[in-house]
């Protein structure tokens, strides 16, 4: 039979892990105060954690010794803890893949992407005699109408995206003991800042250059929807009223583009998205029901004429992207002829080694979004 150990034992092994941690703070202050004075102690000195350790009484007392982050992925560990190791990343939602079709044509050495636009006119002879401006001509004319052309030219910046990988000989051997290759993480932290970066430029442009992108560009026109007497938002009207904002939208851009192009792209605020696909409504004849978006899906106008499915998004650079801060909805065609964007694809240096340090630099260059047509697009702001 096994034999406990009496209470007294254990309150005396508790009273001397106590002393053991009072003695090792005192010893600490003590070290503390002579390397703070020589400028020594940095406010990250100690690892803790929320057990009852001896470096938590440290924490408790010197609140600037608290947790700390070692970029080699190196922490104090007690021998009855299981450290999971698994790389768990900041989280993180990019879409602007799935939004646009990049123009790869640009190279480093470009600094300027540009496009042209033609207008063409022919008047007609016009006048009383022909007042519809048809070509009509006279077969003794000697003076004939013909088209004019004028070519346009839209330029915009190029320019570079750099991030510099570095690490020490000493971080890469840690990093390597416990399985988890600092190059490695550093490239996916990388990979991380890219993504969000490009994601960022593509939706909103830079304000600091001036220029603009999918979401607040000044040549694609916005409009308000429509009151549905409760007011604008979706939450508040009907899935018939919804209907109508969105085959509103749709025949607007459509008749914009001299009914050329009928979009078949829309993109929501998440809230939006998730409220029509989540909101059910009765269906005449059965005994279930139907989704909004279901119902918008089989009931809009771009499908009907194009021939091809509305594709409806959730787009979180929607959320307050309207004019007073609401909601924008987006209509487009995702079209290389309509919209593109930039972009010279990432690249990298050899491996550069200088002294203990290792470093590779990877670069690229972003440019911002070509509206080459704006109006086969609109903004719907309000929903």
């Amino acid at each position: 039979m096994l034999k406990l150990p009496s209470r007294k034992l254990l309150i005396g092994a508790m009273a001397g892990v106590m002393s053991l941690q009072a003695a090792a703070a005192s010893a600490f202050a003590h070290a503390y105060e002579r390397g703070k004075a020589r400028g020594r102690f940095t406010p990250d000195c100690f690892t803790t954690d929320e057990m009852f350790t001896i470096d938590s009484a440290i924490a408790q007392a010197y609140p600037g010794c608290g947790v700390t982050g070692d970029s080699s992925g190196v922490f104090l560990v007690s021998e009855l803890e299981r450290l999971d190791r698994t790389l768990n990343a900041p989280l993180y939602s990019t879409t602007w893949s799935r939004d646009i079709i990049l123009r790869t044509d640009v190279s480093l050495g470009d600094e300027i992407a540009s496009w042209t636009l033609t207008n063409y006119a022919s008047p007609g002879l016009g006048g009383g005699l022909y007042p519809s401006g048809v070509n009509w001509a006279a077969s003794n004319a000697n003076a004939n109408p013909g088209p004019a052309v004028d070519i346009g030219r839209y330029p915009q910046p190029l320019y570079p995206w750099v991030s510099e990988l570095s690490w020490t000989v000493f971080d890469l051997a840690k990093s390597m003991i416990l399985g988890i290759p600092i190059d490695v993480e550093k490239y996916e932290a990388m990979n991380t800042k890219w993504d969000m970066d490009v994601d960022q430029v593509v939706y909103t442009g830079e304000a600091a250059f001036g220029q603009y992108g999918f979401m607040n560009s000044p040549s694609i026109t916005a409009t308000a929807v429509a009151n549905g007497g409760s007011g604008t938002a979706w939450t508040t009207k009907t899935p018939q009223q919804i209907l109508a904002d969105l085959n509103t939208a749709l025949n607007t851009t459509w008749a914009a583009s001299g009914y050329k192009v009928m979009p078949s792209e829309v993109r929501l605020p998440p809230a939006n998205f998730t409220y029509i696909n989540g909101t059910v409504m009765s269906v005449a004849g059965t005994t279930g029901g139907s989704s909004i978006l279901r119902f918008l899906r089989e009931n809009n106008a771009s499908e009907a004429i194009s021939g091809k499915p509305l594709n409806i998004q959730p787009l979180k650079w929607a959320i307050g992207a309207g004019a007073g801060a609401t909601n924008r909805m987006v209509v487009y065609e995702r079209d290389a002829k309509f919209i593109r964007y930039p972009m010279v694809p990432r690249q990298r240096t050899p491996l550069e080694l200088r002294s203990i340090f290792q470093a590779v630099t990877y670069y690229a260059k972003l440019g911002f979004v070509e509206w080459r047509y704006p109006e086969t697009a609109s903004y719907w702001d309000g929903i």
